[in-house]
């Protein structure tokens, strides 16, 4: 029997010492317990992730099938994009594919200005909604992520954002669905403008049972990962922060499999 747990021990000192993340949290889906951390309580960046609390407003309160006209707004988003132009006009339900798929920063900001009529407005509710699911250590200042001193939260709270979604809001159906599309193809309501977009979750193909997850990444936040999997009726939960940057794309699924693996 000493053997068999120092063996365990051993086994758990060298997977945990192996990951790269700055930061991590496992959780059991059931019931919010950690089962493995480290420094989960650290405020960091987020990225991309964030956009799982945009999802969560407009899936939650919109209506997926409203058709919204791109604002002024469009011009000034950056980065990730699905490269909409003033004027074009398309469903909300596309922009959400846009939004978790391709991680579209243009598709945030459209989305939160169809929503609430401005980004503040959209991140006052962003915030609010934050505070209703017990994540303490978590401010939200824009929709898509991009890099901010005042935007941040921890792994153990990011964790607790994607359990939410899953276990709780009652619109989590139309989330894994989404988030499990591997390509989505859609047009603007002229029919003249195509867009194809594509799971960036390679984790969906890594491990059965392998469910749902986010990806993020700026040069402040580096690559970040929140993902589920669910297995023999339970559901596990790993968040990394932090997980290296250019050079290092790889090391979020290195991570992620090792510690669903423990």
């Amino acid at each position: 029997m000493m053997k068999i747990l120092v063996s365990i021990v051993v086994s758990i000192l060298f997977i945990c010492s192996s990951i790269s993340a700055d930061s991590y949290c496992v959780m059991s889906g059931e019931d919010g317990n950690i089962i493995e951390e480290k420094d989960m309580h650290k405020q960091q960046s987020v990225a991309s992730i964030s956009k799982i609390m945009t999802a969560i407003i407009v899936i939650e309160n919109g209506n997926l099938y409203d058709t919204w006209k791109c604002s002024d707004a469009i011009d000034k988003a950056y980065g990730s994009m699905l490269y909409l132009k003033k004027g074009q006009e398309v469903s909300v339900e596309m922009l959400l594919y846009g939004l978790l798929l391709r991680s579209g920063n243009d598709a945030a900001v459209e989305l939160a200005h169809h929503e609430s009529g401005s980004i503040e407005a959209f991140v006052d509710r962003m915030n609010k909604k934050a505070k209703e699911i017990g994540l303490s250590q978590t401010h939200f200042v824009t929709p898509n992520g991009l890099d901010n001193e005042a935007h941040y939260t921890t792994a153990r709270e990011l964790a607790l954002l994607l359990r939410y979604f899953i276990r709780t809001s009652p619109k989590s159906k139309e989330f894994l669905k989404i988030t499990r599309t591997a390509q989505y193809e859609f047009t603007d309501t002229t029919g003249k403008y195509s867009f194809s977009v594509y799971n960036h979750n390679a984790f969906l193909q890594m491990m059965d049972g392998a469910l749902t997850g986010k990806t993020g990444f700026t040069g402040k936040a580096g690559y970040c990962y929140v993902g589920a999997l669910e297995r023999d009726g339970r559901l596990y939960i790993v968040s990394l922060l932090a997980c290296g940057w250019p050079g290092n794309k790889s090391y979020k699924w290195a991570d992620t499999k090792k510690l669903m693996n423990y």
